[in-house]
Order: C-alpha cells, then structure tokens, then sequence
C-alpha cells in the first residue's frame, strides 16, 4: 500500500518519494557499494563511504536532498522526470559520505543491492532502479514475515498487530534495512518458540543457527530475543535449551568477528544534540563504555531520565511518524492503533501459559529495550552525555510482538477478531491518506519536534502539515 502510485498523475510516481525514510539516502549508498560486489568503506578526513557513480550521488544531493531548510516542501511529477532524465549528464564518480551506516554488516543490504544490480542490468535510470531496490527490499521484508507467521506456534495476532503498524509499513517500503531487521527478528522469535514448545526437528535446529548469526549480523541487540524460547527442561535429554544457547552464542560470534572487521562502531559521525542543537561528534565506544564503568548508578539515572523524557515520542513513533520524523498521522489515529493493537492482543494466543512464562518473556523483551537504549548511548550519544541520543520507536518494533504475546489471553474474547481486522484497516487507510497527502498535495516541514497547531480540532482529523 505505501509503495503503490497515486491513482492520478504520473503512475511512477510512488506515494514515498526518494530518501524520505529515516537515513535512506545512507542506506542507498550502502546498497549500491554492495551492488557493484564491494563491502568495506574508507575515510577520507571527516568523510566516511565509498567512492560511487555521480549520477547516483547527484539523484540524493540535487535531486532530492534531505539537507534543506525548515520551508515547506511538496513533491510533484516534474521532479521525477528531470530526475529519470538527468544520468546521461552526470559522468564519471564522486565519493559518498554515509558513516551512519559505514560499519553495517552487508547481509543487511543484501536485498536492495540486488534490485540495484537488477536495475543496472535492465539499463534504467538510476530513480527506477531505486524504485527497483525497493520493491525487492519490501517483498524480502514480507517474505520474512509470512515465514514467521508460518512458524510461530501461538499469538499470531500479536505479531500481525506489529506488522499492521503504519511505521512497519512505512519501513519495509522503503530502502532502509528495517525490513530485513524487523523480519529476522520476527523469524528468530518465532523459530526459538516453536523450538521451545513444540520440539526440535534437525531442519528446525538447521535453521536456527543460520537465522542467529543473521539476526546478530542485522543488529546485535535483538539476538537475545531467541531467548523466549528458553524453557526449564524435561530430562536430561532435553537438549532443546542448549540448542538456542548455542545458536546464540554462534551469532554473538558472527556479531564480534564482523565488528572487528569492519571497525565497527570506531566510525564517528557528526550529529545534532538533541538537548542543546549543537553539532557534536559521537563518542568513542571504549570512551563512552569507561563512563558507564566508572559510574553505573550514574547511567542508570541517564537511563531512566531518558526513556520517561522519549517515551512519548517513542510511542508515536512506533506508531507512525513519516519522512524524517516530519510528519504525523492525525491524532485521533493514534488511539485508534492502540485500540488495534489491544484487539490483536483480545484474539488471545490459543495456549495457555502460567505467570512465570509470561514473566519470562517481558525480561526477555525488557532486557533487549535496555540493550537498545546502551547500545546507542555507547555509539550514537557525545561523550559523558546526561542523555542518549537517537534511539527511535521504531527499534523496538521486533520486541513488540513478544510483548503483546505475553500480555494476551488464552481465549479470543468476544467480538476481538471483527475489532482488530477494521481497525486495522482503517489505520493503513488514514495512513497512506496522510502520505500522499504531505508529501504530493499539501507539503511538509522537515523538522523535529511536536508541531504547533492552531486547531485541536485540526490536530485530531488532519495530518500535522496541516495543523
């Protein structure tokens, strides 16, 4: 639905144009790297990336940039067909900077380079083959979730209830490796609990240990969400616990060898405080892991102080928050998700569990949360900071489901089911409403922060560009 053209005007014209998704202009770099069969980045003085096609570079920085003024923006068909038309004009190389994602495993970016290679084969304009990197990275990302649709043994609606999320959407239709994270998350959680409660065939205990590796490669945090599928075991023959540790550790390895050969988080980048909007560097990782050491009561003040501070803004985003976190859904969609997700959670699993598992699985999730919160202390946060930076709701998108399952009821409840389907529906409606809306009829401020509004009226019915 996000991907899909407008029913008018240009039919190329998908509704998310170009590098309107959180970093996806760094993504795409990291994707077209990969699509001419390289992996490693370089530094050159402050700059981290590779040196790629102009025509490439030029159709993120001068046909559609995300480094532009806080002024109203609007999209038009015009755009793409100067867009489509200008490669032949644009020869030779240039050198990409992205070291947001510099030391980002390739397995990542596997899916988009591949709808890159494909579109440099068919000889198309660098926009189509763009377009071409999405469709593959979208049908990668659903692929992953009907496997783990497939495989997860109870609480199904939990994890569609995630998957139905406008934010989900939003993500795996565009090129960001989301769409890879979130499904491989989903696939380890429900290849660990089906292991867990229904046994552990050798084409399940196969595919285990190539899902871990791939899931810590994806982003190391989420590779401790096998763990749901731990369970106090039967006799000594039960091996089925000493299966998902050691899948795990497998993919704790994978994770240190890459890092290790990549640099891993030793690429610095610049990034604008969230406190004070000053451009600051990031820390060194054994910097910032010395502040921690020093005083962890301190961090566990950071810690908290900082999730009370974002928790609303993490609940918006998990939600649905577009472009580069620009754009709002009307407000009334909100409670509307929030109605969705406890309808998905009124379906119930269809097994019954005791307090302890169910207690299990929220430490588990809990656990993850406060992984991703250091994680990005540790990288994406100025040294000795008295907050963290840039962890966004939608991080927590492949914990979700464990989340809700653990909150769910053993029956359906009446009328659950009818609830969760139409508000489903009508969610992903307002949605792309909003996005056609902001980015092709109205216009949109690239900004940070709640918009003002001058109608709560307004604010509740209409999309934030139009408060």
């Amino acid at each position: 639905m996000i991907n899909r053209p407008p029913t008018h005007g240009n039919p190329d014209s998908p509704i998310t144009p170009p590098f309107q998704a959180p970093d996806e202009n760094q993504h795409y770099m990291k994707a077209l790297l990969l699509s001419e069969g390289r992996v490693m980045t370089e530094q050159r003085g402050d700059l981290i990336g590779a040196t790629l096609p102009r025509a490439a570079v030029d159709f993120h920085v001068v046909d559609f940039p995300t480094d532009v003024p806080p002024t109203l923006r609007r999209f038009d068909r015009a755009m793409l067909e100067r867009s489509g038309n200008a490669d032949a004009q644009r020869p030779g190389t240039a050198f990409a900077d992205f070291p947001n994602v510099a030391s980002y495993a390739p397995t990542l970016y596997a899916p988009g380079a591949l709808g890159l290679y494909l579109g440099e084969a068919l000889d198309l304009s660098r926009r189509a083959a763009f377009y071409v990197g999405r469709l593959v990275n979208a049908a990668t990302g659903l692929l992953l979730l009907i496997a783990a649709l497939q495989l997860l043994p109870f609480g199904r609606n939990a994890l569609l209830a995630t998957a139905l999320l406008p934010t989900f959407a939003y993500q795996t239709g565009s090129l960001s490796p989301d769409a890879v994270i979130n499904g491989l998350g989903f696939l380890g959680l429900a290849l660990a609990l089906r292991i867990g409660f229904m046994g552990a065939s050798p084409a399940r205990a196969a595919g285990l240990f190539i899902i871990a590796p791939l899931l810590a490669l994806a982003k190391g945090v989420y590779l401790p969400i096998m763990a749901a599928g731990l369970r106090w075991p039967h006799d000594r023959r039960d091996y089925r616990p000493w299966l998902l540790v050691g899948a795990m550790l497998v993919g704790a390895i994978g994770f240190i060898l890459w890092m290790t050969l990549s640099g891993g988080s030793q690429a610095l980048y610049h990034i604008q405080s969230r406190r004070t909007g000053e451009t600051m560097m990031t820390a060194p990782l054994a910097d910032q892991l010395a502040v921690i050491l020093r005083d962890p009561l301190a961090y566990v003040r950071v810690l908290v102080s900082s999730v009370i501070e974002r928790a609303p803004v993490y609940a918006l985003q998990i939600v649905g928050r577009f472009g580069w976190n620009a754009i709002l859904l009307p407000l009334l969609a909100y409670p509307l998700a929030l109605l969705m997700i406890g309808a998905g959670v009124a379906t119930g699993t269809g097994a019954r569990f005791g307090i302890s598992q169910r207690l299990w699985w929220l430490a588990v999730a809990g656990g993850i949360a406060l992984l991703i919160e250091t994680a990005m202390y540790l990288t994406g946060t100025p040294l000795g900071a008295d907050y963290i930076q840039g962890t966004q709701g939608r991080y927590f998108l492949p914990i979700l489901p464990l989340i809700l399952i653990a909150l769910s009821p053993d029956r359906a409840i009446r009328g659950a089911p009818r609830l969760f389907a139409g508000t489903a529906l009508l969610l992903l409606v307002i949605a792309a409403a909003t996005l056609f809306d902001s980015f092709w009829v109205h216009g949109f401020i690239t900004t940070d922060g709640m918009p003002a509004h001058d109608s709560l009226t307004r604010a509740l019915l209409l999309p934030s560009p139009r408060w």
